[in-house]
């Protein structure tokens, strides 16, 4: 199910005095299957953009096509499209309401016209993707821990089984081992359950940890596109965007300055086995 974008453009209130284009003839194309970052300063037009993808925000000019389907096309079933197309946002957990976890999780599957008696097995599949104990579904989910939450918020977008999953800043405020939980968790739902995944996101760690390939934005167009090596190689560029690289480029890149034989690293399994090896064969200095 690609999602491909062409020459959007969208403008907050168009023919206002407070008119501002957000998005600025925008194209390309996410293939089934595939696992992006999408990165930026703030304002420059990650969350608009992700809003697209499922039908939330309507382009001012251009076309977004999910599957082939235009979404701008009368009579296309948007609430198809978004259980096809499951959007997470940022500190989703505010957004729990029902009495408990299981009632969460029930919501939007429930909207779908999901039948009561399919309900259990729904949300138990969920649950156990997220890595939810059974025993969690009775409670109130604002009896759960922050990362708890927020696993329960994934639950309730994975129930509607989606093909990709859209994710908004998905490890804010979580503490570094929420943090690397989450990470793993979507990188196995992409792996094993072979989900579309879009991350956006401020951390440059998170998207060099899982991504495959790297949008940048800036001021509402696309500034560079490529695999997390071929980006976060390039600091100045990013820098001059507002943008930094992540922990282990940063390391690498300093100890390199002093003389280490290190090759480049995005990642810290790559700075580590680097620094390991320089270490061993004499290459480094301590």
């Amino acid at each position: 199910m690609p999602i491909e974008v062409e020459q959007v453009s969208y403008v907050y209130q168009p023919g206002s005095p407070l008119a501002w284009t957000a998005l600025d003839d925008v194209s390309l194309r996410i293939e089934a299957g595939s696992c992006w970052g999408i990165i930026g300063a703030t304002g420059s037009g990650k969350s608009t953009l992700i809003q697209h993808f499922n039908g939330l925000l309507k382009p001012t000019r251009g076309r977004v096509r999910v599957d082939g389907v235009d979404l701008a096309q009368r009579g296309v079933d948007l609430r198809k499209v978004r259980s096809n197309v499951g959007l997470v946002f940022q500190y989703a957990e505010q957004q729990l309401f029902a009495e408990t976890v299981f009632d969460d999780i029930a919501f939007g599957p429930r909207n779908l016209g999901v039948p009561a008696g399919d309900l259990p097995q729904r949300v138990g599949e969920a649950a156990h993707l997220v890595g939810l104990d059974p025993d969690v579904l009775t409670r109130s989910p604002f009896s759960l821990s922050g990362g708890q939450a927020r696993r329960v918020a994934l639950a309730g977008v994975l129930a509607m089984r989606p093909h990709t999953l859209v994710l908004d800043e998905p490890t804010a405020g979580l503490d570094p081992e929420g943090r690397h939980t989450l990470l793993q968790l979507i990188h196995r739902l992409h792996r094993q359950a072979k989900l579309t995944v879009i991350l956006v996101s401020h951390s440059m760690d998170d998207v060099a940890e899982i991504a495959e390939q790297v949008l940048v934005m800036d001021k509402g167009r696309i500034a560079m596109q490529g695999t997390p090596r071929e980006l976060f190689l390039r600091a100045q560029e990013l820098e001059a965007l507002g943008l930094g690289v992540p922990a282990a480029a940063r390391l690498t890149g300093l100890l390199r300055d002093r003389g280490w034989n290190l090759p480049p690293a995005v990642t810290l399994d790559e700075a580590v086995d680097g620094i390991l090896a320089a270490l061993k064969g004499g290459r480094g200095r301590v």
